[in-house]
């Protein structure tokens, strides 16, 4: 056995740090907290880790985007999609249309000799009266489908509805300001411009609505939305 008094006793664990000089504790090594590990866009941790620790910063990583991804609800409809709801929409009617002249020719032709005065006269009425008809169901269905549910079937498939001035649904009145001059409106019911002048009339009304829909790029109110006192066409989804 050694006779210094500084060597250990046998079987003693050394000390961790090596002895400093005379009179002096050895140093101690700075403390340093671990780093929190990053879980990418999982949620930091709100209290403290374990051991004490303090909580991480917070991620400078934006949240996640909700599920279903991002929603054009409510923003102003463009041209293509009310183009195609007003392009179903006239397809369906046609159908309707067809029925109606259809009969209102037959029974004009079977009561020529009651009245009509010959063939010539009665195709001129029976004319007029199917250019009425078509346009009292034309200005009719999208008054009453737009006023009563904002939608006519077309802009049920295009997921686009009409509002009225004030957000809500528009009224009966203003739905039928907002149809009357596009398609098949009243350019249609006066028989003195009938025939090629009626054709080229509502074909000049329908493109500078189209015009005043794809210039207008806060609201796409076209002309006849002004003039039913602020209509507007928004999306649904």
């Amino acid at each position: 056995m050694s006779n210094d008094p500084q060597a250990p006793f046998p079987g003693a664990r050394p000390p961790e740090h090596p002895p400093g000089p005379a009179g002096q504790e050895p140093p101690v090594p700075p403390y340093a907290a671990p780093e929190p590990p990053t879980t990418g866009w999982s949620q930091q941790p709100s209290g403290p880790l374990p051991g004490g620790y303090p909580p991480p910063p917070p991620s400078a990583y934006p949240a996640p985007p909700a599920p279903g991804g991002f929603s054009r609800a409510g923003q102003p409809a463009d041209l293509l999609p009310r183009f195609l709801a007003r392009l179903i929409d006239y397809i369906l009617l046609a159908i309707v249309n067809v029925v109606l002249v259809a009969v209102v020719v037959i029974g004009a032709i079977m009561g020529d000799t009651a009245g009509f005065g010959g063939f010539g006269a009665t195709n001129t009425a029976a004319g007029a009266v199917s250019s009425i008809l078509a346009a009292i169901l034309y200005v009719g269905y999208f008054a009453l489908m737009e006023s009563s549910r904002g939608q006519t079937v077309g802009k049920m498939v295009m997921s686009i509805a009409v509002q009225g001035p004030d957000g809500g649904r528009s009224t009966f009145a203003e739905a039928v300001k907002r149809n009357a001059w596009a398609g098949l409106g009243i350019l249609g019911i006066v028989p003195i411009i009938g025939g090629v002048i009626g054709g080229l009339l509502q074909l000049a009304a329908v493109i500078y609505i189209a015009v005043t829909i794809n210039a207008n790029i806060t609201t796409r109110q076209g002309w006849h939305d002004q003039f039913a006192g602020g209509t507007r066409v928004v999306r649904t989804s």
